[in-house]
């Protein structure tokens, strides 16, 4: 874990938890501490609906000794993207993998609580199958050495039948790279190697993978973090766009980035759950003396 400033490592401030109910409206008159986070636009409007498609109940996971992520609850709603924001070492990409159930492929791994996709606890779930329903991009993209088109069969052919054809198959390729805003860069060269694609389109083409298997929960683990800011924005633009199909949840740690995409921001420190609200509140008026020292730059 990168570490943080010496006196913050020695004294950390008390955290309280909270519970995770929906934030007041952003439109209430702003309490006085406000730290005036203008440093990026907001890029999206108010979500046009809510559905809830995950529920992280008093999650804690262990490795070996250490507590990694500390009695954790937050909802994961579709039509919405939440980002989950903190330092390095804070718990967050540990959380996000728990969500497919990811993280217990660490044998030291122990999780406590329940997460529940659809009101079922994920561990009722085969985990294929749920990592089918909850699929995730990663921080770098990693194609497979193999055609764009080929990419995204890949999976297709992996839930249903090995012997599919590819005509049978290319109204469901073309429409993965469609939502993934990536089918008119490459219609005419589907045969391309996807390993030639630039790094924003070969990450494109990792979402438009994970959209093929027509999940309802996308995890994105800094998926813009190794792109140009060019690249960065393209996927931004993406990423706002899914929440209507699909539940979105970001690790980033870049503040601007949610502040310009999420709906809803959660601010993890030392595993704790240290507020979560929605994102003009959280990085505007913030309600924990934490969440504004973070946000403001004190630290990180």
């Amino acid at each position: 874990m990168e570490s943080l400033t010496r006196q913050h490592a020695q004294v950390p401030p008390p955290i309280r938890r909270l519970d995770p109910q929906d934030p007041t409206p952003a439109a209430e008159a702003a309490p006085e501490r406000s730290t005036n986070f203008v440093a990026a636009k907001r890029s999206i409007a108010a979500p046009q609906f809510s559905i809830r498609r995950m529920e992280v109940d008093k999650v804690s996971i262990h490795y070996d000794a250490k507590e990694a992520v500390k009695s954790v609850s937050l909802p994961i709603r579709q039509g919405e993207v939440l980002a989950l924001i903190g330092p390095s070492g804070c718990g967050k990409t540990t959380l996000l993998r728990s969500l497919n159930r990811l993280t217990e492929l660490t044998a030291a791994a122990k999780l406590t609580g329940s997460i529940r996709l659809d009101d079922v606890d994920i561990r009722l779930i085969e985990p294929t199958l749920l990592r089918r329903r909850v699929t995730m991009v990663f921080q770098q993209p990693n194609p497979f050495p193999m055609s764009v088109f080929d990419n995204i069969a890949y999976v297709l052919r992996e839930q249903g039948s090995r012997r599919m054809k590819k005509k049978v198959l290319e109204p469901q390729v073309h429409s993965a790279l469609q939502r993934a805003g990536l089918f008119e860069e490459v219609k005419d060269n589907l045969k391309h190697p996807a390993l030639k694609l630039s790094g924003g389109q070969q990450q494109r083409l990792c979402i438009a993978r994970a959209l093929a298997a027509e999940p309802e929960v996308l995890l994105l683990d800094e998926p813009c973090s190794a792109l140009d800011p060019q690249s960065t924005a393209v996927i931004e633009d993406l990423i706002v766009k899914l929440r209507e199909d699909v539940a979105v949840v970001i690790v980033t740690h870049n503040l601007q980035q949610a502040y310009r995409i999420a709906d809803h921001v959660a601010f993890m420190y030392l595993g704790d759950l240290v507020e979560y609200n929605s994102a003009t509140r959280l990085f505007n008026t913030p309600a924990q003396d934490r969440t504004r020292e973070y946000v403001s730059g004190a630290f990180g």
